[in-house]
């Protein structure tokens, strides 16, 4: 019991002494303890953050410097513009870049020589990794492209030739393909409804008992025209013999044409 009651004394004199110490000033020095752990205490939160904003700050300006710098790339042995253009990120693609150097690279974007530089515009990051696995998908045709031989533009076509049958199909097409260069009207079915009527479609034929014939001057050919006839509506092109079924039959139709307006509207002699 008296141990007990000894305990008890010095806990109440413990507390008395701090009290004591509050009261006769120590509050002077209580007090300062408590406002240095707040003060402390406060700031420390804030300052992180600062601390986390600005080095992405610095590396946003360093990023933007680099990407300002103009950038060019030396060409090496087996590369292409697409190649090129996915590694460096150009923007618009390999079109984009040849079109920023074509005179350099000439008028076949897919020949581009070694040693050749490049402008690339802005220097843009290095591609990713998913770009640069494209980039190697590129090399499976790259050797295709280096080593074909340049292709050159086709010519033109030529005009196929137009081919005629030697009967009295193809001397009327014929001779309607030179009258429509000429001008001259007329039909198939005019002009072969004429020769019919005129030759039964002999290239041969003359008539040597009409009245042209007693003059000197027989009907002669498919159309059975006179030779002064012939002479003064002979059509430039064509033979200058009139038994020629084609230069018959346009010397005709051009005949025709001046007195009657058209082979076609002719439906007996002439």
């Amino acid at each position: 019991m008296p141990t007990q009651g000894k305990h008890r004394r010095s806990q109440s004199t413990s507390l008395r002494r701090g009290l004591a110490a509050v009261t006769a000033g120590g509050a002077v020095l209580a007090l300062p303890v408590i406002g240095a752990t707040s003060a402390f205490a406060a700031p420390a939160p804030a300052a992180a953050p600062q601390q986390a904003v600005a080095p992405a700050s610095v590396s946003a300006q360093v990023n933007s410097a680099v990407q300002a710098a103009p950038a060019q790339h030396s060409v090496a042995a087996g590369e292409t513009l697409s190649k090129i253009a996915r590694e460096y990120s150009v923007s618009g693609g390999w079109e984009k870049l040849y079109e920023g150097n074509r005179k350099i690279v000439g008028e076949n974007p897919d020949l581009i020589h070694p040693g050749i530089k490049l402008t690339l515009g802005t220097k843009a990051a290095k591609a990713s990794p998913s770009a640069a696995r494209g980039a190697e998908a590129d090399r499976a045709d790259r050797s295709e492209r280096i080593n074909a031989a340049p292709v050159a533009k086709a010519a033109p076509a030529a005009e196929k030739a137009v081919t005629y049958t030697n009967d009295l199909d193809g001397w009327i097409k014929e001779s309607l393909a030179v009258m429509a260069e000429q001008g001259i009207p007329g039909t198939y079915e005019g002009i072969h409804r004429n020769i019919l009527r005129e030759s039964s479609g002999n290239p041969a034929a003359i008539n040597n008992w009409d009245s042209n014939a007693v003059k000197g001057t027989p009907s002669k050919g498919l159309l059975q025209v006179i030779d002064p006839t012939f002479q003064a509506y002979h059509v430039p092109g064509t033979s200058t013999d009139s038994y020629d079924p084609v230069a018959n039959i346009t010397a005709a139709c051009n005949y025709a044409a001046d007195r009657y307006g058209s082979i076609d509207n002719v439906f007996g002699a002439y």
